[in-house]
């Protein structure tokens, strides 16, 4: 299976560390990756590209979803098309999709307080059983701008909650990915959502058009930047990796500006 990875890797793997043979079985394990996109460019796929990744990083790996965008369906019906079985790893206890689609609030202008707050209690529960098995586990928020729609609008609402699913990544190790929508609702609450969640992530993943506008065979361009800090002089450097991208049916290919021909 590994080795079938390998031949399968590209620049967005190497970018995030995929690739690399160390003892971790996950590299994202204890850190956070946001990943922004905007109207021009989504970064769905990217979204979709590591959860297939966090099957295949180890035997008994496990991801908890929380979905605001999308029903199951939906991503099951994408995954298989990568090649992975959201369903088979659902019934084998690797994937618990949390369904936020219809966390709401019944009145319009007040914060969602009780929603949210049994949205903590199931991710508690979660992880604590699947920390017990010591099992590298993954959360996974699918659209912070729909996460802040079920909340009302209430920025604190969304932060404690974020900050909440940041604070798994000391306390149990896990993996916390989430995408954002950086150009959409932009207001004065929306900005310090952005600000806040940039600063705390420890990789960043920029999905953008093309600076020379559309083209056929190249869908957009990939910044990703990797706040890897170097200990030996207590200096922290920005790693940064800079490549175009093509969706495909079954993927996505990954080329540095002018190799594709």
């Amino acid at each position: 299976m590994m080795m079938m990875e390998q031949k399968n890797w590209n620049l967005l793997d190497e970018a995030l560390g995929f690739h690399s043979n160390n003892a971790n079985p996950w590299p994202l394990c204890g850190r956070f990756l946001l990943v922004e996109d905007c109207v021009d460019t989504s970064a769905a796929f990217v979204l979709h590209h590591i959860l297939k990744r966090a099957f295949s990083s180890h035997p008994s790996s496990a991801v908890l979803f929380l979905a605001f965008s999308h029903p199951f369906s939906h991503y099951d019906r994408v995954l298989r098309k990568l090649g992975c079985n959201l369903a088979a790893q659902r019934d084998n206890g690797r994937f618990f999709f949390l369904d936020m689609l219809m966390l709401q609030c019944p009145d319009e202008g007040k914060s969602n307080h009780d929603g949210l707050a049994s949205v903590f209690e199931q991710i508690e529960r979660v992880i604590t059983v699947l920390h017990q098995d010591k099992r590298p586990i993954s959360i996974m928020v699918d659209d912070i701008s729909f996460l802040e729609v079920a909340a009302n609008g209430s920025s604190n609402d969304v932060l404690n909650l974020l900050h909440y699913c940041h604070t798994l990544t000391s306390d149990y190790g896990c993996a916390f990915i989430a995408l954002d929508h950086k150009d959409i609702y932009l207001n004065g609450d929306r900005d310090a959502i952005i600000l806040e969640m940039e600063y705390l992530a420890d990789i960043l993943v920029k999905a953008e058009p093309l600076a020379t506008g559309l083209a056929k065979d190249v869908h957009g361009q990939l910044k990703v930047l990797d706040k890897e800090t170097q200990h030996q002089y207590g200096i922290s450097a920005i790693k940064t990796h800079n490549f175009h991208f093509k969706i495909k049916e079954n993927g996505i290919e990954c080329f540095y500006p002018g190799t594709k021909i």
